[in-house]
């Protein structure tokens, strides 16, 4: 390649980290990332980027355009936060009480304006446009729909989407590339078990939605060990569950929600026919009623195979910096909406350093990633976009 883009991301690294710390200082949850859009925006224009704002309510478009004409490649991060507390005593720590970066997002903000810089160095040689996407609200799973109802896979249309996620199952210097399925895709669903509710000293003159909905969730485990083919990957979690005021009051109703996570489309159905015939079934019988709303969901992300080993082949040119396996995860993301019209791929990229015990899992408040990983990603992925538009 004619362009060293690791020596050149190399020499940003302490812009990279400073900028990472920043953004994780001031996390914003979903459509509410108005600093951290302000900052994507102010960036880009000084590239020189035509830059639109608002997308999708809080999400940022930036257009990197080459010297001669080609195709456009759209880039996309995400810059949304969690609600969660963080734990770490580091100088960088939230400062925002209850949320947190534990999801690597400013990373990935950082790591895209990080590409838009080395690019724009390079517009010259491109053939074609990057599109950066700076996505909002991807935790909450309305970001990519917001977006792409503003108008983000228009004007221009892209020919090529990709991505990346930083991800600490994955050590450093490692990067997962599967050519087809890579994560999975997501269903929703809340269920309302109604009763009738009294005091809890005398539950025979009750009909209680608290043991009642115990009893479905522990049966909604059933799916996966007895319902769907052994040879599927399917999860079914419940991650949420209220009901009751108070110890010695059984309540009127209980709500639980949960996610389900499979690869094959063809499960689907099952799946939430499943659910629904559970949750009204065990509530019949046990005199409560049962209520279930299954919420929109999203497909697996699938990556293409041109695409991914277009990627793979920029990897192996970069000698030992980086070591590529192929391993399916079924966490889930909505960058798969992005990539439905045109050629893909969502690479996972190793975030992880065991001996400095940052190797929190995603989500954990205690999550954070090895800033190694910021140079590696702005260089490897500047490569492999630059091979494409021609200015490899």
């Amino acid at each position: 390649m004619a362009t060293d883009f690791l020596a050149a991301a190399e020499a940003l690294r302490d812009e990279l980290i400073e900028r990472r710390r920043d953004f994780h200082r001031h996390p914003e949850l979903a459509f509410q990332e108005h600093r951290t859009a302000g900052i994507v925006a102010e960036e880009l224009n000084s590239l020189g980027l035509e830059v639109q704002t608002g997308i999708g309510k809080t999400g940022v478009i930036g257009i990197l355009e080459g010297a001669e004409e080609g195709p456009t490649l759209l880039y996309r991060a995400d810059m949304d936060a969690l609600p969660i507390a963080e734990e770490n005593d580091t100088e960088y720590a939230s400062q925002v009480a209850g949320q947190m970066h534990a999801c690597g997002h400013d990373g990935h903000t950082t790591i895209a304006l990080g590409i838009a810089k080395l690019l724009s160095n390079q517009r010259e040689s491109l053939k074609g446009r990057v599109k950066f996407v700076f996505q909002p609200a991807e935790e909450s799973g309305g970001g990519a729909r917001s977006m792409i109802a503003d108008g983000a896979l228009e004007s221009p249309a892209p020919d090529r989407t990709l991505g990346i996620h930083l991800w600490n199952d994955l050590e450093v210097g490692t990067v997962s590339a599967v050519s087809g399925p890579t994560m999975s895709g997501v269903g929703l669903f809340e269920v309302t078990v109604s009763g009738k509710g009294g005091h809890g000293a005398m539950p025979h003159q009750t009909a209680d939605p608290i043991v009642c909905a115990a009893q479905i969730v522990v049966a909604l485990q059933s799916i996966v060990s007895r319902n769907v083919d052994p040879a599927d990957l399917v999860v079914v979690s419940i991650g949420q569950i209220h009901g009751g005021s108070a110890h010695n009051i059984i309540p009127q109703s209980v709500t639980f929600s949960g996610t389900f996570r499979l690869f094959r489309e063809e499960t689907r159905d099952l799946i939430k026919t499943r659910i629904h015939d559970i949750a009204t079934g065990i509530a019949s019988g046990m005199g409560c009623r049962a209520e279930v709303d299954l919420g929109l969901g999203m497909g697996a992300i699938v990556n293409d195979a041109e695409v991914t080993a277009h990627a793979r082949s920029i990897f192996s040119r970069l000698g030992d910096t980086v070591n590529v396996v192929e391993q399916p995860w079924m966490a889930s993301e909505d960058v798969g909406l992005f990539m439905q019209r045109v050629p893909s791929a969502y690479l996972l990229v190793g975030s992880a350093n065991h001996a400095r015990n940052l190797d929190y899992p995603h989500h954990h408040p205690r999550f954070d990633f090895d800033e190694d990983v910021l140079p590696l990603s702005v260089g490897m992925m500047s490569a492999v976009i630059a091979d494409y538009l021609g200015a490899g």
